[in-house]
């Protein structure tokens, strides 16, 4: 999948404008690249598209039209487009209540290790997790981890073929495993296009 450039964006005199439409079309796309992991954590899968809402909403917040600054956003979230290989997601580790997230994340340290993808019998795939800094301390786990699942020609040639695509955490204290509905698995083959 080709990174964002310059080019790929509005300025914010144009996003301003198209906004509301962009917003919705990306509002609609990430519902088919969510897969809940259980009651608590969540894989949201980027692609170029929210790439570039994620970018442009920066842009618009900071009022930053300057060319460094624009780079240094591009910068931080090229890094989480896929490029042919992989699928790249935000894990969530979500909580409402703030005390039972505080003990939770002090139990669940290492669980974005222990996520993992399955495409049909092949082996599952766990994770390189947070390769821009450590999310965790030896106290707590993050609630917010970046992973990069890394799949063989073969995983994605299967997948293709229409092969089962299962998901899951296996941590101690925390087990989930999910096939995700038939349009995610749909918008995550296109990431190898």
């Amino acid at each position: 999948m080709k990174t964002l450039t310059h080019e790929d964006l509005y300025s914010l005199e144009q996003y301003a404008r198209a906004r509301p439409e962009f917003r919705a079309r990306v509002i609609a796309h990430k519902k088919n690249r969510l897969v809940e992991l259980g009651a608590h954590a969540t894989l949201h899968f980027e692609d170029r598209l929210t790439m570039q809402y994620q970018v442009q909403e920066m842009l618009r917040l900071e009022r930053m039209f300057e060319p460094e600054p624009i780079q240094e956003e591009l910068d931080v979230y090229n890094p989480l487009i896929p490029d042919g290989s992989n699928w790249k997601a935000t894990f969530m580790v979500e909580y409402a209540d703030a005390e039972e997230r505080k003990t939770r994340l002090a139990q669940l340290i290492g669980i974005e290790k222990a996520v993992w993808v399955q495409v049909a019998d092949f082996s599952r795939v766990h994770p390189i997790a947070n390769e821009d800094l450590d999310r965790e301390t030896e106290d707590k786990t993050s609630s917010v981890h970046f992973l990069r699942f890394e799949l063989t020609p073969a995983m994605i040639a299967a997948l293709k073929a229409g092969a089962a695509l299962t998901m899951g955490i296996d941590h101690p204290d925390y087990q989930a495993n999910v096939m995700p509905p038939d349009a995610v698995r749909v918008s995550l083959i296109d990431d190898f296009d």
